[in-house]
């Protein structure tokens, strides 16, 4: 009995002193990356692994450089840090702030995605590049400020990576380094990702300042969020909101009484919308009373959105600047959009998608309501009609010594054809002293 025993022991002391020699050596290799400064090593030695076997050392080492690997590497490249615009958004020096509104891009796959409703005489080859050459174009021609993406960036349908045609639809913004911001769609769903996933991917992208949704707060849709423009450098309003630009996410389908209608903006977001307008009218009051000789006004503001809401149809019988040349496509539901934004007082424009061909701007209950016009490639159009985009310029005032709030609003399309013609210039609104 006494042999067993012994030999017991002596596997048990071999075993001892091998794992002793094991834990000397791991001790020196967690230094040495300790001392190289390895987020991995810093781990585990918070954590004191070393006092755990050497196959669960070792595997749980493997684990972090498995993961490192794949989750923080795209195509073999290091993970980098999302380049950030200059903030907060401003006003030029010379008193200007540029929006240029791009809709419905409708963005596939690249080069091999075709174009629709376009001329043989018009293009050789057409496909998502012309799309990309017209955002280029106008980048440069413009030099806007800000790019303001009003839904159906992309096409769902026509791809099968919605992260790939994400990246190819706002790629030629974000080389630019230009800020800008998103909102969904009723296509942009249709592929790979929910909506979202959709908009916390764009939320990511290189100066991006677009948001998901208000922190904390219980909201319907994705891509509810507003952002506030200041003041000149230099001018008494310099750290001051003085135009604020509302986005919200007015769904894609729904069904309603068994029947599928466009999705509409919901109570919630209303309420949303309500509340901070209230507040930031609040602060609206304070930088007059700091500005002392300015008049007390609210200070603009311009909402987006992709689907018009039921109202819009009353304009084609109205006068309008620009064309209605096809029905609007909107929700069977009435939510209450524009009894809301008359109430709030301060939106003075919506810039909206969906209808291609429509590029016109109306006014109901003083608030104009404009199209900005079909303008990718892979979306439907009409033979021989340009492709189009939409720009918003905000003017200040000039003070005794500085620039001050808010002058006047004004907007124009350019069209994708030869001269890049510039239509339908109009002022949508003008600041009126109080008396």
């Amino acid at each position: 009995m006494q042999a067993p025993y012994q030999a017991s022991m002596e596997v048990l002391k071999k075993r001892e002193r091998e794992e002793g020699r094991r834990r000397q050596a791991v001790g020196k290799w967690e230094k040495k990356l300790l001392e190289e400064g390895y987020l991995e090593a810093k781990l585990i030695h918070s954590l004191k692994i070393t006092k755990m076997p050497l196959t669960i050392y070792l595997t749980f080492i493997y684990a972090i450089l498995y993961l490192l690997h794949t989750n923080l590497r795209l195509d073999n490249r290091p993970i980098r840090l999302k380049k950030w615009p200059h903030l907060p958004l401003r006003f030029r020096h010379d008193g200007t702030f540029k929006i240029l509104q791009v809709a419905d891009m409708h963005f596939g796959t690249g080069v091999l995605t075709s174009c629709r409703d376009v001329l043989p005489s018009e293009f050789t080859y057409c496909s998502d590049l012309n799309t990309t050459r017209f955002l280029k174009t106008l980048i440069q021609l413009e030099k806007p400020d800000f790019i303001a993406f009003t839904g159906d960036n992309i096409f769902g349908p026509s791809t099968t990576d919605a992260a790939e045609s994400l990246l190819g639809a706002f790629g030629p913004v974000m080389e630019s380094g230009l800020p800008w911001a998103a909102v969904l769609g009723n296509h942009d769903q249709e592929s790979t990702m929910t909506r979202e996933e959709l908009m916390s991917f764009i939320s990511l992208l290189d100066y991006s300042v677009s948001q998901t949704n208000p922190p904390s707060i219980d909201i319907d849709g994705f891509g509810n969020y507003n952002l506030s423009v200041y003041g000149a450098p230099g001018s008494h309003l310099a750290n001051s909101s003085i135009l604020n630009l509302f986005f919200l996410d007015s769904g894609d389908r729904e069904t309603v009484q068994g029947v599928r209608t466009y999705g509409w903006i919901k109570e919630s977001q209303l309420h949303w919308l309500r509340s901070v307008s209230q507040g930031l009218q609040g602060q609206n009051q304070e930088f007059n009373y700091i500005t002392e000789n300015l008049p007390v006004a609210t200070s603009p503001a311009l909402a987006f959105f992709h689907i018009p809401i039921p109202e819009v149809r009353q304009l084609y019988y109205q006068k309008i600047i620009g064309q209605f040349r096809e029905g609007v496509a909107c929700s069977s539901v009435n939510s209450g959009v524009l009894k809301t934004l008359v109430s709030i007082k301060d939106v003075k424009a919506v810039f909206l998608g969906h209808d291609h061909t429509n590029d016109f701007c109306g006014n109901l209950e003083g608030i104009w309501f404009c199209y900005g016009g079909g303008f990718g490639y892979h979306g439907y159009g009409r033979a021989g009609l340009p492709r189009r985009a939409r720009i918003i310029l905000a003017e200040l005032r000039k003070g005794d010594m500085a620039w001050m709030g808010v002058e006047r609003i004004k907007t124009w399309k350019r069209l994708d054809d030869e001269n890049l013609s510039k239509i339908d210039e109009q002022v949508l609104w003008e600041f009126q002293p109080s008396r």
